[in-house]
C-alpha cells in the first residue's frame, strides 16, 4: 500500500466538503474516483496534492505520516498531478517544458543537448514519444497532454493524479491516453483517475471509489460493478437515454457566409467558413480544441468585430455588430469560459441570472429593477436546475465550477428566443446535471429554437446533433446528417484524416 488517507475532514464556512473520507492506493494500481460536482472529489485531491490542508485526518505515504503545505512538498514525496488545463509554456520547446526547474546546466547555463537527451531517454523508457525540440504551441492537444505526463514523470512521481484527462481529446487520443495510463501502472506507477466518463473508468480502473455529498458511499472492484450501478450510486437514480423526436425544420435562424479571420502573422484562424442553423435543429461543430471553433463563436456572438464575411440572425445582418445588438436580434449564448465571458465572479447569483435581461419588462419598471421579482426567479432557477448554493445572494465565485455552469446555462436556455449558441454547455458538470442540461437543450430545440452546439465531448455532439460540421485548421471540412458517421470516423476527420465512410 503506497497511500492511505484516513478520516479526512474539510470544511469551507458552513459547507462540509469532505466528511471522514478514507481511501487507499496500492502500488501499480489504477484507482478511479467518481461522483457528482460538489461530491468532494476535487477537495480530497487538492488535499493530497498540498493545495489545501485538512481540518482533521491523516495522510500516510509509503508508510510515513506526512503533512503538506504546498504542491512542491507533495512533489518531493513523489506525488504528481496531470492537470485538466495544461500548465505548459506554449512558446518553449517540449524539452524546456519537461525539465523546467530541474534543468541540466553547463558552466551555469542551460545545456540544450543534455536536456533534450534526458527527455529522449524518458520518452523511450515509457514509450511516450514526442520530439523534444518541438515548440509546444505547434503540437496537437493530445501531444501537449503527453508532454504534461512526461513532465510529471521527470519529477520522479510515483503517485500520479489524472484530473479529467480526456476532456479535450478526440476518440483516438482518448484510446492512446487510456493505453498510456495502463502502461504507467504496469511500470509500477500508482494512478488516481478523476473522470465523469464511466466508460473510461470501466476500461482502465482496478478499483472505484464513489463519492456523494462529501462522503465515500462505495468502494468497488471494477469487475464487480457496471456503469448503471455506478451512476445509481453517484446520483441516486438511473439515467434515461436521450431521444430526439422528429421536428419540422423551418426558417434559417443563422446564416454564416465566407467568414474569414486572420492574425498578425498572416495565418487564418477562420478560412472562408460558411454554415447555417435552422429553427428546430441542433447543429454540432466537431473539432479538436484550437481549430477555429472559439474564433467562430466570438464572431457570431459579437465578441470579435473584426472579420470578413457576413452573419445573418433571423435574416438580419449582424456582421461586426456588438454583443448587445446581436442578443437583441434573438441570440442567447452559453459561453465557453464560464467565468471570463459568462459571469461576474463577485456578483450574486441574482445579479448573474439577470445579466442580459436587465432591460426586459419582466424585471424592470420605470427604469428601476424589480429586485423581489429577480430574486424570486433566481430562487426558482436554483431549485429547478439543482444549483447547490446557500441562496440567491451568494456570489457565483463561491460555487463549484459545475454549479456556476448550471446557473449560466439556465439563464441562456430559459429565455424565449429563436437561436442559441451552446458552447461547452456541460463542461465540468456531473452525469446527472449533464443529462438535465442536455434535455433542456432538446426541449428548446423541440419548441422551434435553432441551436449551434460546440462541445469537446464528441459523444455529446453525436447524441444531440441533427447535423454536424467538422472543423479542422479553421475550415469546415465535412458535413453529416445524424447517423451518417460514427465516433471513430469523425475522430479521424477532426485530425485532418479521411473517413472510411466517405
Amino acid at each position: 500500500m503506497i497511500l492511505q488517507m484516513n478520516n479526512i475532514v474539510k470544511t469551507y464556512g458552513n459547507v462540509l466538503a469532505n466528511n471522514n473520507v478514507s481511501l487507499y492506493l496500492n502500488q501499480g494500481e489504477i484507482l478511479s474516483i467518481v461522483g457528482e460536482n460538489g461530491a468532494g472529489k476535487s477537495t480530497i485531491m487538492k488535499i493530497l496534492y498540498g493545495l489545501e490542508k485538512p481540518d482533521e485526518g491523516e495522510i500516510i505515504v509509503k508508510g510515513k505520516k506526512v503533512s503538506f503545505h504546498s504542491s512542491a512538498a507533495a512533489m518531493k514525496l513523489g506525488i504528481g498531478m496531470v492537470q485538466q488545463h495544461f500548465m505548459l509554456f506554449d512558446s518553449l520547446t517540449v524539452a524546456e517544458n519537461i525539465v523546467y526547474n530541474r534543468e541540466k546546466s553547463k558552466f551555469g547555463f542551460y545545456d540544450k543537448l543534455e536536456n533534450e537527451k534526458a527527455v529522449q531517454q524518458l520518452c523511450q523508457q515509457y514509450g511516450l514519444f514526442v520530439d523534444p525540440k518541438a515548440i509546444v504551441s505547434d503540437l496537437p492537444v493530445g501531444m501537449q497532454q503527453r508532454v504534461e505526463i512526461l513532465k510529471t514523470l521527470y519529477q520522479n512521481s510515483d503517485i500520479i493524479i489524472f484530473d479529467e484527462p480526456s476532456a479535450v481529446l478526440t476518440p483516438l487520443e482518448v484510446e492512446e491516453l487510456l493505453a498510456t495510463i495502463k502502461k504507467l501502472a504496469q511500470s509500477g506507477k500508482s494512478i488516481i483517475l478523476i473522470t465523469h466518463k464511466l466508460n473510461e473508468v470501466m476500461s482502465v480502473a482496478d478499483r472505484i471509489v464513489v463519492m456523494r455529498a462529501g462522503e465515500v458511499v462505495a468502494t468497488l472492484n471494477k469487475n464487480d460493478t457496471n456503469q448503471q450501478e455506478l451512476s445509481m450510486l453517484m446520483i441516486g437514480r438511473r439515467i434515461v437515454e436521450l431521444e430526439l423526436p422528429e421536428v419540422n425544420v423551418t426558417d434559417e435562424v443563422l446564416k454564416v457566409s465566407n467568414l474569414t479571420v486572420g492574425n498578425i502573422y498572416g495565418k487564418k484562424s477562420l478560412d472562408n467558413v460558411s454554415l447555417s442553423v435552422c429553427k428546430g435543429e441542433i447543429v454540432g461543430i466537431a473539432g479538436v480544441s484550437g481549430n477555429g471553433q472559439s474564433d467562430l463563436i466570438k464572431c457570431i456572438s459579437g465578441l470579435n468585430q473584426n472579420y470578413q464575411g457576413t452573419i445573418l440572425i433571423n435574416g438580419k445582418d449582424v456582421s461586426n455588430k456588438s454583443v448587445n445588438a446581436i442578443r437583441k436580434a434573438g441570440e442567447t449564448h452559453i459561453p465557453e469560459d464560464r467565468y471570463y465571458w459568462g459571469s461576474a465572479k463577485g456578483a450574486t447569483l441574482s445579479d448573474n441570472y439577470l445579466m442580459g435581461q436587465h432591460e426586459s419588462d419582466e424585471y424592470t419598471k420605470y427604469g428601476f429593477l424589480k429586485k423581489s421579482k429577480i430574486d424570486e426567479k433566481t430562487r426558482e432557477i436554483i431549485k429547478q436546475y439543482q444549483v447547490k448554493s446557500s441562496g440567491e445572494n451568494q456570489t457565483i465565485s463561491e460555487l463549484s465550477g459545475g454549479n456556476a455552469q448550471k446557473l449560466i446555462t439556465a439563464r441562456e436556455i430559459e429565455r424565449d428566443n429563436d437561436f442559441t449558441i451552446a458552447c461547452e454547455p456541460t463542461r465540468g458538470i456531473d452525469i446527472g446535471a449533464m443529462e438535465f442540461v442536455q434535455r433542456r437543450l432538446i426541449e428548446k430545440r423541440n419548441k422551434g429554437c435553432g441551436i449551434l452546439l460546440v462541445s469537446s465531448e464528441l459523444t455529446e455532439i453525436l447524441n444531440l446533433s441533427d447535423r454536424i460540421y467538422v472543423m479542422f485548421e479553421g475550415r469546415i471540412t465535412a458535413q453529416y446528417k445524424r447517423g451518417e458517421i460514427d465516433a471513430y470516423n469523425i475522430g479521424l476527420m477532426m485530425l485532418g484524416g479521411k473517413s472510411n465512410e466517405n
